[in-house]
């Protein structure tokens, strides 16, 4: 069976990337670029080095800076209204992963119109909207590399995950030099995002040899520095693991897929707007130990590429020191549980058959090693109210 694996058409790596955007817009044959950002990249001064290198080089550019944390439809509604209003023909994405996914559906919206509702999965959306220039300013994502984007519809509580080669970026400039003010609890949260994407996309039912060797590539270089960069913001050769790492992780779930976390996430941060790397985080330690018996070997094979486990350990010794790490990890990182994080516990409970109905929707559940039950669901999210 082959796979078909989509990337970026160009990729820019290393410390600097995101000064070529000037040079990428010129190899993409475009020239009136409007940039997607948020009120904080404005703030740090990130796009007005973006527009000053644009400038230098002669490419004149607009600013749509209203994008929100965990975007709805309603939040990108005014960019959507200026693409169509203007004369663009290129989209620079800058921020973390909100103002990229932001970016992937207003370049659809723009161009083709309709709803966010109209092209949510299974809809596979080949559509090509905009060309997009994705730079990262986290490493946690990986958005800037992956067929996906996450809207939330605010009228239902419900994170659409929307798929496709129309969500992909053109080009991606990878600059790890962007990451180095990242507060800790944001380091934190993107970087156990990352490892989810690592870990879900090689335990993934739709696992491919391209995927693995991605995936392992990805854990072998965040499992080691995610702690550093937490504690040392600017320890450069933490930060440049981390954010490759980041990307190599988006690659490869863009290829497999991701699993049961991601769909437990998503109703999490819908109905509670707890931000997507840490609602992953509080799932990933629980969710991993459900799975395990499932996808034994795979796991282990994780525990040894994060360094949690030697390479001589058995598999369940290598999967005992996983489960241990995870935990350790989320205590370290001060990863709080639901009920730490102040959801208020009867809704929570309330609601937790209706998030387990919306997580099997979503279809990243049937992904996972273990596919559970919508009654195993409701017990898992039980489960982690005050786990960490």
């Amino acid at each position: 069976m082959s796979n078909r694996i989509i990337l970026p058409r160009l990729m820019e790596v290393g410390a600097g990337a995101s000064r070529k955007a000037p040079e990428v817009l010129a190899a993409l044959g475009c020239s009136n670029p409007l940039i997607i950002s948020d009120p904080m990249m404005v703030k740090l001064g990130y796009v007005d080095n973006l527009q000053a290198a644009l400038s230098e080089a002669g490419v004149a550019s607009d600013l749509f800076a209203d994008t929100l944390p965990e975007p709805t439809e309603a939040s990108i509604l005014a960019g959507v209204d200026k693409v169509k209003a203007g004369n663009y023909d290129a989209i620079i994405a800058l921020g973390g992963g909100s103002p990229i996914d932001s970016a992937k559906a207003i370049s659809i919206l723009g161009k083709f119109g309709g709803q966010m509702r109209d092209y949510k999965f299974p809809r596979d959306v080949s559509e090509q909207g905009l060309p997009i220039i994705a730079i990262p300013t986290t490493a946690g994502t990986g958005s800037e590399a992956t067929r996906f984007t996450i809207i939330t519809d605010a009228d239902k509580d419900e994170k659409m995950l929307c798929v496709g080669l129309g969500f992909m970026p053109a080009a991606a400039l990878i600059d790890y030099e962007l990451t180095l003010s990242v507060p800790a609890r944001v380091t934190a949260d993107t970087g156990i995002d990352a490892l989810t994407h690592a870990i879900e996309a090689y335990v993934s039912a739709k696992a491919n040899p391209y995927s693995d060797s991605q995936a392992l590539a990805a854990m072998k270089l965040l499992g080691p520095n995610l702690r550093t960069a937490y504690h040392q913001p600017d320890n450069r050769e933490a930060r440049e693991a981390m954010m490759l790492g980041s990307t190599l992780a988006g690659i490869a779930f863009s290829a497999a897929s991701v699993a049961l976390v991601h769909g437990m996430s998503r109703p999490i941060g819908a109905f509670f707007h707890v931000p997507h790397g840490l609602s992953n985080a509080m799932l990933l330690p629980t969710v991993t130990a459900f799975s395990l018996d499932s996808a034994p070997e795979r796991y282990a094979d994780c525990a040894r590429a994060i360094g949690a486990a030697l390479q001589s350990d058995d598999t369940d010794t290598a999967n005992a020191k996983l489960i241990a790490e995870l935990r350790a990890l989320n205590e370290e990182l001060e990863v709080p549980s639901p009920a730490a994080y102040g959801i208020d516990e009867t809704r929570y409970f309330e609601l937790r058959a209706t998030m387990a109905e919306q997580a099997l929707a979503s279809g990243s559940p049937g992904n996972n090693p273990r596919v559970p039950s919508v009654d195993e669901l409701i017990d898992l999210y039980a489960a982690v109210w005050n786990q960490q």
